[in-house]
């Protein structure tokens, strides 16, 4: 008979493992020395205390299930209480118990961890479907949109809930970006209905707006092309290819218009420009005759200029004004030297030439208080203006005060 600490083999060949409950039969050895058959069943408790180990270290550092870890143990347990093993068997069934403890604990730690975690993913998607709900009711079309297909990746990253908790909000979720995606749908329906509208009219305002680009009515024309461009504005914005494509044929048609009432108007201010050098020129000439000495001559001399100034076209607008006066100046002063010279030779004149007299004298005195005035306020256009006249109407007085020494003598 062969014995360890651990077991023992009789003369039979049966061989016994040593437990707290007394000796349990391990199995009969018969193929040789009693201890070769205590040897063969030590290595098999052996391979059962590798086998603890491992699950052991899997249990503390994998993600193994707590049921794939209890089947194991089980497993194990079953090799330990069938004594197919000599060793302290007893101890391995300790450790298989604190096993199953830990892997109890580590289940209500994943129970624990998996209910916060679920806590967590329900606030989480509900916080979605708030924010979903929200953005349901958005006109910022393209940012709400981008960030509702952002919110449905998140969802997808968050962990599912229980199936009632889960369908509800996802119904919710799916509800607010249906209403968002149908209110977006009639909003651009709405506006290519808008932009068609908007096509059509501005056809229209391009087809006019080429009629006119030959026209020659400059300024009842480009009076249009005002109101076709007020019209434009109003009409809105049509598609971004239409728009493109009809602005560039209503600016071009503009552009031909504009164009050559540019050239026109160029050559015709230049014509004008020329004629007013010629008019001032004749107005010069003009105001030479005064004050008037020999009334007969002067007015011939001025029918004269006078032809040449109707022979002469149009000046600037802006210029007429002055040099149209310098030559009403001169034909005033002609004429009052007409009417003097008649006073002076009708012998009903006498009194006549005297309240003449006192007139040009008041007019001579009020023009010069304008002059004062008119330079005070630096208006020296006026000022000069004024004193033109004042020349004419001095010349006047002279003669008028002359007439009346001739009547005197």
């Amino acid at each position: 008979m062969s014995s360890d600490p651990w077991g023992r083999v009789d003369e039979t060949g049966t061989v016994y493992v040593r437990t707290a409950d007394g000796e349990q039969v391990v199995g009969s050895w018969q193929a040789g020395s009693p201890e070769e058959a205590l040897a063969y069943f030590e290595r098999k408790y052996d391979g059962i205390v590798v086998e603890i180990g491992l699950l052991e270290r899997r249990v503390k550092t994998t993600d193994l299930s707590a049921k794939d870890a209890t089947t194991a143990i089980g497993h194990l347990r079953q090799q330990v209480d069938e004594h197919h093993a000599v060793g302290d068997l007893d101890a391995l069934r300790k450790r298989l118990d604190a096993l199953v403890a830990t892997v109890e604990a580590r289940r209500e730690e994943r129970k624990v961890l998996k209910a916060k975690q679920t806590d967590e993913a329900k606030q989480a998607k509900e916080a979605l479907v708030a924010e979903a709900e929200e953005l349901a009711k958005s006109e910022q079309w393209r940012a709400a949109g981008e960030r509702l297909r952002a919110l449905v990746d998140t969802w997808k990253g968050l962990p599912r809930l229980d199936r009632k908790s889960d369908d509800e909000l996802w119904h919710r979720f799916s509800h607010a970006r249906s209403a968002f995606s149908k209110r977006r749908k009639a909003h651009f329906a709405a506006l290519d209905a808008q932009r068609e509208e908007a096509r059509k009219a501005k056809e229209k305002l391009v087809a006019e707006a080429e009629s006119l680009s030959g026209s020659t009515d400059w300024v009842g024309t480009a009076a249009r092309y005002r109101d076709l461009m007020t019209e434009w504005k109003a009409a809105g914005r049509a598609q971004r290819e239409a728009e493109d494509d009809l602005w560039n044929r209503f600016r071009g048609a503009q552009d031909v218009f504009f164009a050559a009432r540019g050239e026109v108007f160029a050559e015709r201010d230049a014509e004008q420009g020329e004629n007013l050098k010629l008019k001032e020129e004749l107005a010069t000439e003009a105001e030479k005759l005064v004050p008037v000495k020999d009334l007969k001559a002067a007015r011939a001399a001025f029918r004269g200029i006078n032809e040449r100034w109707e022979a002469i076209g149009h000046v600037p607008r802006d210029a007429r004004p002055k040099v149209e006066g310098r030559m009403q100046a001169v034909e005033r002063a002609l004429q009052e030297a007409e009417e003097s010279e008649w006073r002076r030779t009708n012998p009903e004149a006498r009194a006549r030439a005297e309240g003449l007299t006192g007139q040009l004298q008041a007019a001579v005195d009020k023009l010069r208080g304008q002059i004062d005035t008119a330079r005070a306020q630096g208006n020296n256009a006026r000022a000069d203006k004024l004193a033109k006249e004042l020349e004419g109407r001095q010349a006047l007085l002279d003669q008028a005060l002359k007439g009346l020494e001739e009547f005197g003598g």
